[in-house]
């Protein structure tokens, strides 16, 4: 009997041993608590087998993933966010969001891993004007991941039937080009302006070619104001358009689904869009089948009368990750990891994204998204959307006073003054 007590014994110290000694090694592993947004059921699935590739070659790292849709990530995002425990890498558009994380210490700052080895992971992105999105005062806390252009998307068979050679490089031939389309009866361009953004690409565009970087930097640190002379002139272009009849009858009851069926069906000559355009109007078509093959093109937003920016900026968007305050080192090792090009490729064929790492682009096959890439690289400058980049009252304001803009509710100068309005409350130092 003292024999069976004394084996008991061992044997419940021995356990209480082994799960000490479990509890140690589970206490020692690194965890990453990783948040993203791609909740279809492939995209999820190939970012689990990315982490789960990673936990394997590094077995003291575990992963804890996160996946929510967009609203969603965004509500639960602010609220970890107030409590001041940020996930380790989570999704991010970068600008103004980012740059109020990190002036409220939330992000960690990555600049020494970015400029170690004579800048090698800095340079290792080839678009350096969307990395500069995931920066505050000369510092990265993020990582553009798949970034695009916002460009022209036309029918080459409705550009041909209207005589039209070659595509706009100037507003002027771009009013041309509307012209010739209305003469030969054809609908120039197509825009759901019920959904409001796609206006807004419009506006924003033209600020962009009209007063450049400098004056959206000026406005946005209050040395200068969204009243000044390049975003009334955005107005001023775009107000054009609309005297011209330029759009589809009704575009200010449909939405992008109608702007895109549009394109998509061939009842439209040109929409302003980002890199999605095509996959959308094909699903948005009659047939869902889309325009034949070879029909589309794209072409960069063209220069506007005696513009302050470059032809070259871009305005766009697209998809990165920040990295949350306490994040551990090996949380850099796997960010780098997700952009490996055996992961890069795999999900421009599972998630359609473009590649942000030099010598990737080749991963991209389709030729009107090379284009688009090009574009983006080229870039040096480059706008994220207005609506992702302003806080949200300035960015609905943006939404708001373009629509007045359009529906011919609002002048130029109003519209930059309605926006202006917000932004002197929500921007003020």
């Amino acid at each position: 009997m003292r024999s069976h007590k004394r084996l008991v014994l061992l044997t419940l110290v021995f356990t209480l041993l082994a799960a000490s000694l479990s509890g140690v090694a589970a206490q020692d592993k690194t965890v990453i608590h990783w948040w993203h947004i791609d909740t279809a059921e492939n995209s999820a699935a190939l970012n689990q087998s990315i982490a789960d590739a990673f936990v394997a070659a590094n077995p003291d790292v575990s992963i804890e993933i996160t996946v929510l849709e967009n609203e969603a990530f965004k509500a639960k995002l602010t609220t970890v966010m107030q409590s001041g425990s940020p996930p380790d890498l989570f999704q991010s558009w970068g600008g103004g969001v980012l740059a109020n994380f990190a002036s409220a210490g939330l992000l960690r700052d990555v600049t020494p891993e970015m400029t170690a080895n004579d800048n090698e992971w800095r340079d290792s992105f080839s678009t350096q004007g969307a990395l500069n999105l995931y920066t505050h005062d000369g510092k990265y806390y993020g990582v553009p991941y798949s970034f695009g252009a916002v460009g022209f998307w036309y029918n080459k068979d409705l550009f041909a039937q209207a005589g039209i050679e070659s595509t706009p490089t100037t507003w002027d031939e771009l009013l041309a080009a509307v012209q010739k389309l209305k003469d030969a009866g054809i609908t120039p361009i197509s825009i759901g302006q019920k959904d409001k953004w796609p206006g807004h690409f419009w506006w924003a565009s033209l600020a962009v070619r009209a007063g450049g970087q400098a004056a959206f930097d000026a406005a946005y640190n209050r040395t200068g104001s969204f009243a000044d002379a390049p975003f009334v002139k955005a107005g001023e272009l775009f107000k054009q358009l609309v005297d011209l009849n330029a759009f589809q009858d009704g575009f200010l009851g449909e939405g992008y689904t109608e702007e895109a069926a549009h394109m998509g069906n061939g009842e439209a000559a040109m929409e302003l869009m980002g890199q999605w355009a095509p996959a959308v109007m094909r699903d948005s078509s009659a047939d869902k089948e889309g325009l034949p093959e070879g029909t589309l093109g794209w072409f960069p937003f063209p220069s506007v009368p005696d513009q302050l920016g470059d032809s070259s900026d871009v305005f766009g968007g697209g998809d990165g990750y920040a990295f949350g305050k306490d994040a551990p080192d090996a949380t850099i090792d796997f960010a780098k990891f997700i952009m490996s090009r055996e992961n890069l490729a795999a999900a421009v064929e599972t998630k359609g994204i473009l590649p942000t790492i030099v010598g990737m682009n080749d991963l991209v096959t389709d030729p009107l998204l090379v284009d688009v890439l090009a574009a983006r690289d080229n870039a040096g400058y480059y706008q994220l959307y207005y609506d992702q980049f302003l806080p949200p009252p300035v960015a609905q304001a943006v939404l708001d006073a373009v629509q007045g803009l359009t529906a011919g509710q609002l002048t130029p100068e109003q519209t930059a003054q309605a926006v202006e309005e917000v932004a002197a409350m929500e921007l003020a130092p």
